[in-house]
């Protein structure tokens, strides 16, 4: 499995998420809540591969360092933006205000992501290492999953 690909995937999947959010109003508690239980829980899968696997082999080399730095703080910031939605009442306008900062901070995150941090991964990843941290994010997304559905 191309990790790029795995992690792209992922990406659009929560845009889907984020984009059907964004729909709701203050009155479609229950769908808004539904929607936001399965954004972060993507969310908390997806940067948990990310900062477990693919971000440690890109920190170690110099010219991907920078970037990777930079998206474990961006990593914090959307933990901390979720945690904070998640314990408000979905049906506020602050709630609503909140949400389209998080979603600003991930769209930024991702394009950066795909953009700048991708070109640099692969020219310090071999194809080889791209296929291997590949299936090793699969196989914990994997894994993470069925113990979310627990």
């Amino acid at each position: 499995m191309d990790a790029f690909k795995l992690l792209k995937s992922d990406h659009e999947k929560v845009a889907g998420i984020l984009e059907k959010l964004e729909g709701t109003t203050e009155r479609a508690l229950k769908t808004r809540e539904g929607l936001f239980t399965q954004l972060k829980t993507e969310l908390d899968i997806h940067a948990g591969i990310e900062e477990k696997i693919f971000y440690p082999v890109l920190e170690k080399a110099e010219e991907s360092r920078d970037i990777t730095l930079e998206a474990f703080e961006e990593h914090r910031l959307v933990k901390q933006l979720l945690g904070e939605l998640e314990a408000e009442v979905k049906d506020d306008e602050k709630w609503t205000a909140k949400f389209t900062v998080l979603k600003e901070q991930i769209e930024h995150h991702v394009e950066e992501e795909e953009g700048e941090m991708f070109k640099k991964a692969r020219r310090v990843l071999s194809q080889e290492e791209i296929e291997e941290l590949g299936a090793r994010m699969e196989k914990a997304k994997g894994e993470q999953k069925a113990a979310a559905a627990q």
